[in-house]
């Protein structure tokens, strides 16, 4: 990484949770000794590089400040949206030093087990990309297309296909225009290399690992605590 352009980073933490079915929001449940938001704030605060990194809450969240990572001068809070297109947004913004040129990792709050050894990676072939990149891991079950009704429609081929992870990296400027044109066109956005897509880009797979599992379901904080403890499977 050069001083110039700077490295900042988003963390889009506004979601509710309703998949999990817990009683709070998943990136607040414990997970070992910390909750689940603090083991991905983590790994980005463990990187020297990253000037700030902008969390985007719900407006209601009253969980976060009681955190001891909240107090941290890199972490800013800003409120976040009822998209994560939108909680992005609002994060990026927040970023008032960012320069157009500036790169930004976006990181899952609920991804927890990200490693340094594939940020790294994400961060040299990204930088070095025209566009950016993203961690993403290559689809190993065999993938099913349904029909309305639940039945099998055909079996897709997986030789190309990739599961996408987080971080994702991309220029500032760029990201935020891209967020800016879908939210005009009201284009679907799942997740930020979506959005430069739609712009006609072509961001750059980074092979991560399949540890880096985003807590989803129940079972995957049983996963993930398995990872954290560095087991092998």
């Amino acid at each position: 990484m050069t001083n110039n352009p700077r490295l900042w980073a988003v963390i889009p933490a506004a979601g509710t949770g309703a998949r999990f079915g817990a009683g709070l929001p998943k990136q607040y449940l414990r997970l070992r000794d910390k909750t689940v938001i603090e083991h991905s704030l983590d790994q980005l605060l463990a990187r020297i590089d990253i000037a700030a990194i902008a969390v985007a809450l719900h407006p209601d969240d009253e969980l976060f400040s009681s955190l001891p990572c909240a107090n941290n001068p890199r972490v800013l809070r800003s409120n976040g949206g009822s998209e994560r297109a939108d909680s992005v947004a609002q994060a990026l913004a927040a970023l008032s030093g960012a320069a157009d040129s500036d790169w930004v990792l976006v990181h899952d709050a609920a991804r927890p087990c990200v490693s340094q050894h594939d940020i790294q990676q994400l961060l040299e072939l990204g930088c070095a990309h025209s566009v950016g990149a993203i961690l993403a891991v290559p689809v190993v079950d065999t993938v099913k297309r349904s029909t309305a009704a639940g039945e099998i429609a055909a079996t897709v081929d997986r030789n190309a296909m990739w599961r996408a992870l987080t971080p994702q990296l991309f220029r500032y400027g760029e990201l935020r225009d891209a967020l800016a044109y879908c939210r005009e066109q009201q284009l679907p956005v799942t997740d930020e290399a979506s959005a430069l897509e739609h712009c006609g880009h072509q961001p750059l797979l980074v092979e991560g690992s399949h540890r880096n599992i985003k807590i989803t379901y129940p079972d995957d904080l049983v996963i993930a605590e398995v990872f954290l403890r560095g087991d092998e499977w």
